[in-house]
């Protein structure tokens, strides 16, 4: 019997793209783990980049942590300059579910926490996002997660029921802010276990 559940929304960073600011601080820092551990909590911390995804531009952003840090002024204007290298690739087993739900007809969209700044000159390199039949980016919208509006925005924007999507986060409050709503929430750990959760509900 087909589950109720017929739609399903992914997050994008940590999900299906390796978007992580260590793979460039790594770099920046020079291997010192513990001053970069100290810079992503103190100066450019997640804080104050989900300001950037809820739509504060860069410029905004960059003043602002380099009046409180004006010593790692050329550490902070990297984040934006050298985002590209803070995603190496795709996470490929899970787009690999991706596919298989494509390939089963399963309409499919994204709802990302993402600049409006740094996400267009990354959508190019990831052709699995063409197989989204819509992508909403909190930056574009000036809300993110999990801020129910943003999730109703989705909804009703592309017409989808709620009591028929799965939505997937690595984000356990994400995940649970959208079950909430009615859908069915998935936080995201591996692969393998978003597999066998995808085939309980029917779905592979």
């Amino acid at each position: 019997m087909r589950s109720a559940r017929s739609t399903v929304v992914f997050d994008l960073g940590g999900v299906l793209i390796d978007w992580n600011p260590r793979h460039l601080y790594r770099k920046l820092f020079d291997g010192d783990a513990a001053a970069m551990e100290a810079f992503l909590s103190e100066v450019c911390h997640p804080e104050w980049n989900l300001e950037q995804d809820a739509g504060r531009s860069f410029a905004e952003a960059e003043a602002e942590a380099i009046v409180r840090h004006p010593d790692k002024a050329e550490l902070i204007r990297a984040w934006r300059a050298r985002f590209a290298e803070m995603i190496p690739g795709a996470l490929d087993e899970t787009v690999a579910i991706l596919a298989e739900l494509k390939d089963r007809g399963t309409p499919l969209y994204a709802l990302s926490n993402w600049s409006a700044e740094t996400f267009p000159g990354q959508r190019p390199r990831f052709a699995f996002l063409d197989w989204f039949e819509g992508i909403v980016v909190s930056g574009e919208e000036r809300l993110v997660k999990p801020d129910p509006r943003i999730y109703r925005l989705l909804l009703d924007r592309y017409g989808v029921a709620a009591e028929e999507a799965v939505f997937i986060d690595d984000n356990k409050a994400n995940a649970e802010a959208a079950a909430a709503l009615g859908m069915h929430g998935v936080h995201f750990r591996s692969a393998g276990a978003l597999r066998q959760e995808l085939a309980a509900l029917g779905l592979l």
